[in-house]
């Protein structure tokens, strides 16, 4: 089974297919055609589920904020924030990153703006070329740490524990790697001033930061909106994901951005997103349901258990596992293709399936910038200055991978990090 989903995904074809030709080939070889009901109504159960209405409603917010200008005043705001600072820009970067990750979530969208409004300030300021890149890439991957992430959402859906839950256990850690990466430029930025040159420009006067900090106001109502009424319990994550892309609706009408064109651009973006969603979420489905009932997860579950007595080691196997996956693989995929697997092993081994949650997400973390396949740099190079080549983005990358180890051991060594 494992060898032909590894030689049709070689062949080029998409993960979906490959996945779900797997399981039905595997399914009426092994069982017959009796079994395919089973394979639908294991498909049903996921792509029913209720909370799954919140992807699509994050994405949408995270398409129109694409097509608005609200990312580049908010970038424009946090100057007073950077102000006189050495490293100034590129720590307004991560802010607003993380300002952005709480509003959506999404990963590509972020890079693409932070790669489109921060990363030609930075080169004009004079910032170091990989710095820069580094920011960039890193703080628009943070999306998938920083609640409301659509990582974590996938997860709860596939492990079947609380999305809430899980973005109570992620927010912390999420904001601890974003504090490693604004400790890793000061003190880059102080050991060798050039890197980050202080910008040469004239005091902002009382009335231009008024108008600055209206940028601000937006995002952070819209922040304030979701994450408010998730934690004070007034809304689900379903319920906050719609009230996000009102709060974002109402941010371009109010500022005269909306239209028509804006609207339908943004629902077909998120049309092209949620369907691979949804058809990966299908084929792993079937290819899960396939291996299980052809005795797979118990031959798996024996396998990983049988490396060693000791669970840290089985825990850190796992680690691995999905850091080779990330390497070549979506994160839709390897959530829904190992997760049904794995957790019944975390919960067997006395772990926390939330913990293991925030794990798996900071793992992803690293999957997104690690070469070969490491899609943030991808979405960067689309639209970086042609002078900026895709070995130079992953070189970039390497501190920042370094820095999402780090963090992923600290979780590891401290789970009371995450609350659980």
């Amino acid at each position: 089974m494992f060898v032909m989903l590894l030689g049709l995904l070689v062949s080029g074809i998409p993960l979906a297919f490959v996945t779900l030709l797997v399981a039905l080939v595997f399914a009426l070889g092994w069982f017959g055609p009796m079994v395919v009901p089973l394979i639908t109504s294991r498909v049903y159960t996921f792509v029913s589920s209720f909370v799954f209405v919140s992807v699509p409603m994050f994405v949408l917010m995270a398409a129109i904020l694409d097509r608005s200008g609200i990312a580049r005043d908010l970038f424009d705001a946090m100057k007073l924030l950077g102000g006189r600072l050495r490293g100034g820009v590129a720590i307004q970067t991560i802010v607003v990153a993380v300002i952005l990750a709480a509003m959506s979530g999404i990963i590509g969208g972020e890079v693409v703006l932070l790669g489109l409004v921060a990363l030609p300030q930075m080169l004009r300021l004079g910032y170091d070329k990989k710095l820069a890149i580094g920011v960039v890439c890193a703080g628009g991957a943070l999306g998938t740490m920083v609640p409301p992430s659509i990582v974590l959402i996938i997860y709860g859906l596939t492990a079947n524990v609380s999305v809430g839950d899980l973005f109570t256990a992620a927010f912390i850690p999420g904001l601890m790697l974003a504090s490693f990466y604004v400790a890793y430029v000061l003190i880059r930025a102080y050991l060798n001033p050039a890197i980050a040159p202080i910008p040469d420009e004239e005091p902002v006067s009382t009335g231009e930061k008024l108008r600055l900090l209206k940028g601000l106001f937006l995002p952070l109502l819209v922040v304030a909106g979701v994450l408010g009424s998730i934690y004070g319990g007034v809304a689900s994550i379903t319920e906050a994901s719609a009230v996000g892309v009102a709060g974002v609706l109402v941010s371009t009408i109010l500022r005269g951005e909306f239209s028509l064109g804006l609207l339908k651009g943004a629902a077909l973006q998120t049309l092209q997103t949620v369907g691979m969603i949804v058809w990966i979420g299908i084929g792993a489905s079937a290819l899960v349901g396939v291996f299980n009932l052809m005795g797979g997860i118990k031959f798996v579950s024996a396998l990983i258990t049988g490396i060693s007595d000791d669970p840290t080691i089985i825990l850190l196997f796992m680690m691995l596992i999905l850091f080779v996956l990330g390497m070549f693989l979506d994160w839709v995929g390897i959530a829904l293709l190992t997760m049904p697997i794995f957790v019944p092993i975390i919960t067997q081994l006395g772990y926390d399936p939330v913990w293991f949650g925030v794990l798996f997400c900071m793992n992803m973390q690293v999957s997104f910038l690690s070469p070969p396949f490491g899609p943030a740099a991808f979405y960067l190079k689309s639209v970086a200055p042609p002078d900026i080549s895709l070995g130079t983005i992953f070189r970039s990358l390497l501190p920042f991978i370094a820095m999402q180890m780090l963090a992923l051991a600290i979780l590891i060594a401290a789970p009371w990090i995450t609350g659980r």
